[in-house]
This record gives C-alpha cells, structure tokens and sequence, in this order.
C-alpha cells in the first residue's frame, strides 16, 4: 500500500472519541464515488441509514478520498461495513480477510465494464497504438476499473502504461472524466457507470470525451463486512441488503442502482487473479 493512501486514511478515518468509546454504532464506510466528499455523503448515506436502522445501531459513516483506504479501513477495524470497488474488496479480502455479502446491481445489472477515454479531438483509430507517447490519467491504486483492470490488460498486450505513455496515476474518477473534458489530459480511465452518471448530472457532455477502449464485463461493487464482525450482524446486514427491491432502492440507493444479489465465493475471482497477475495479492 502506498504511503500516500495511508497518510490519507488516517486523516480521513479520524473518528470522533466518543464514537469510538461508544462502540455500538455501525461504522459504515464508501469511496470517492462523487465529485466530492459531500456529493458522495448525500448520494449514499440513505442506503447506509437503512443499513444501519435493519440492525437497530445510529450510523457513523465515513466517506474516504481513495479506494485502497478502505481496505486498510477494515483489515484494522475502524470500518465494520464498506460499500466499496470489487479490487478494493479483494486487497480487504488478501489482507484481512474481509467477506462480502452482496454483489450490487445497476440497472438490473451485476456487472459492468472499464473504460478509458480520449479527448474527441485526437486521431486515435487503433488503441492502444495510436496514443503512445499520450497522457493519460490513472486513478488511485485501489481502483479495479481506474488501475488494477487496465494495467492487467496492458500488460496482456506487454505494455507497460508507465513507459508507453506520459503515466499519472491517484485521481478519482470524476476527476479524470474532467480532466479529460477540459483538455487537461488526453487520456483517462474511468467505468461506464461513472460516465454515464458524469453525464446524467451535466458534469461532463457526451461530445468532450470519447471511448477508445472498453473491458471485458466485471463484477459490481461489494457491500463487505470486517472479518470478525459478529455472525448474527452479518447475517442481519446480509438479509437487509438482499431485501431492497427496485422500489426501495428508487428511494435509498443512488440512481440507477436497484437493489442486491449475493456474493458467492467466485464472484471476484477475476479481480483476485488480475491482482495475483501483477503481483499486488499473494499467491503468484
């Protein structure tokens, strides 16, 4: 884990004493899924409201500025439930055998697919051939679609993206589609749910930015827990989870998602060995 992520985390994660002294509270967890920190409390915090109230515990929820921050988050037990990206979920997995309970559905859809973007103005025919010597913007290193997927692909076609192009990495995903858009940077990873949220709230148009490169379909988002958080908790959160139709999601979950499935022991498999490919998880 890089310094940097961590440094971030311990100030992000800075709990209030009594909370902590408290300890009845469930302490909830989500990334940088909005533009800002604020944008993402006020899109997720009803979700975890409910979490919370299907438990009979007040909320104390934490919204972190990386992905990989979460991880660490619960592997020390700050965090007893994340929603959080499926290679964030996986490293919480690696180093702390974190669980997931429920895989998340947009649209209907448990699945969903990395994207890397380019201005609309650039000759790019052929991808990745066409943008060497290109800049491009990474997200930070606990992404799955922002670092950990198109890292993996890259170097299935034995590039390595540091070298190949002008190589930045640890924005948020907002953050990249902007840059993007404003002309800031010529390239930038991203997932198909974001852009199309960017869209939906005017943040971006589609005539800024352009898809030259989409991945294979990957699993959705984790509602993970801590490893020793208490069975019956677990199974509560779990039941809550799986219990929101499309009805009370269209109420207590951000746009366009509709509700849960739950996690099998090779939903992230794929995540799992991309991140044993390049040699960020044990096991290769």
């Amino acid at each position: 884990m890089r310094r940097r992520s961590l440094l971030t985390l311990t100030a992000v994660l800075a709990l209030p004493a009594a909370g902590r002294a408290q300890g009845q509270s469930l302490r909830c967890a989500v990334g940088p899924f909005q533009p800002t920190p604020g944008d993402t409390r006020r899109a997720y915090e009803p979700f975890f409201a409910r979490m919370a109230a299907a438990v009979g515990r007040p909320l104390d929820l934490t919204v972190t500025t990386d992905w990989a921050g979460i991880a660490v988050a619960l592997s020390t037990g700050q965090v007893d439930l994340a929603w959080m990206g499926p290679w964030g979920y996986v490293l919480a997995k690696d180093r702390a055998n974190a669980e997931a309970l429920a895989v998340v559905k947009y649209q209907d859809k448990p699945t969903y697919q990395a994207i890397i973007l380019a201005r609309p103005e650039l000759a790019i025919a052929r991808f990745p051939e066409d943008a060497k010597g290109m800049s491009i913007s990474f997200a930070d290193a606990g992404s799955t679609s922002g670092w950990l997927v198109p890292h993996y692909w890259f170097r299935t076609q034995g590039i390595d993206p540091r070298t190949y192009f002008k190589y930045r990495d640890g924005a948020s995903h907002p953050a990249n589609d902007i840059a993007v858009a404003n002309g800031q940077v010529d390239l930038a990873t991203d997932y198909d749910r974001n852009l199309a949220a960017m869209i939906a709230a005017g943040r971006v148009t589609p005539e800024q930015v352009k898809i030259v490169w989409r991945s294979d379909p990957l699993p959705n988002d984790a509602l993970a827990v801590r490893a020793d958080l208490d069975p019956a908790l677990k199974a509560k959160l779990r039941e809550a989870a799986l219990g929101i139709d499309a009805a009370v999601a269209a109420q207590a979950m951000p746009a366009n998602y509709t509700g849960w499935v739950a996690a099998q022991p090779d939903s992230y498999a794929m995540i799992e060995a991309a991140g044993r490919a390049l040699g960020r998880i044990g096991g290769g």
